[in-house]
């Protein structure tokens, strides 16, 4: 291989890399301006320096594009939630330090405040995704180590991290609605119901 040509792949790849980046920034913003069902693909693109035909050679639709977004918007905050989780040294650590994080996260975050707010019923119905059940996932793995070294009772940890994340989706929809959004409240909401839960399910 030449150089040159081995510098032109190297350009090409790194534009696919940026066009990519650019409709997933427009896109983020447009979903959380107008919401979903309201968004097109030409809306999309408009927000780009991109032409419309360029959106097809890194997304089939609006649907794969949506799912893309989650993604990257829920692997931003399951990398903070699972490192304030590690860092428990108790139940009640575990239980909030994940909560406050993802809700704090929504706060701090105007437009992932707005995307969650504007798509919720969209987000809720594809809860079955992949992007939800790696969370899910995550924080079994997190359940098994935390039993392991004493800090969470012996517990189902797969019904429990799948009631924690789906708490989490409809408690922050909740949060969310309020004026200002209440992450203490919502934190201390969760953790008490989780906390409690998961002692009377350890004792049984």
């Amino acid at each position: 291989m030449s150089i040159a040509t081995d510098r032109n792949g190297g350009r090409r790849a790194a534009t696919k890399v940026a066009n990519r980046a650019a409709i997933l920034e427009a896109a983020r913003a447009v979903f959380a301006e107008v919401g979903y069902g309201s968004t097109s693909v030409r809306d999309v693109v408009r927000r780009t320096d991109l032409a419309s035909g360029t959106f097809y050679n890194y997304f089939p639709d609006k649907e794969s594009l949506f799912r893309a977004v989650l993604e990257e918007t829920a692997e931003k905050v399951r990398a903070r939630v699972q490192a304030a989780r590690r860092e428990a040294g108790s139940l009640e650590e575990f239980v909030a330090a994940g909560y406050r994080e993802y809700f704090t996260f929504l706060a701090d975050d105007p437009e992932a405040f707005a995307l969650m707010r504007r798509n919720s019923g969209t987000i809720r119905a594809m809860f079955d995704e992949p992007v939800f059940g790696a969370g899910i996932d995550e924080l079994a793995a997190d359940l098994r180590t935390a039993m392991k070294i004493g800090i969470v009772p012996k517990v189902d940890p797969d019904y429990v991290a799948a009631a924690m994340v789906g708490a989490a989706l409809e408690v922050g929809v909740a949060m969310i609605k309020r004026e200002p959004p209440d992450v203490d409240g919502a934190t201390e909401f969760a953790t008490r119901v989780f906390l409690g839960g998961i002692e009377r399910l350890g004792a049984v």
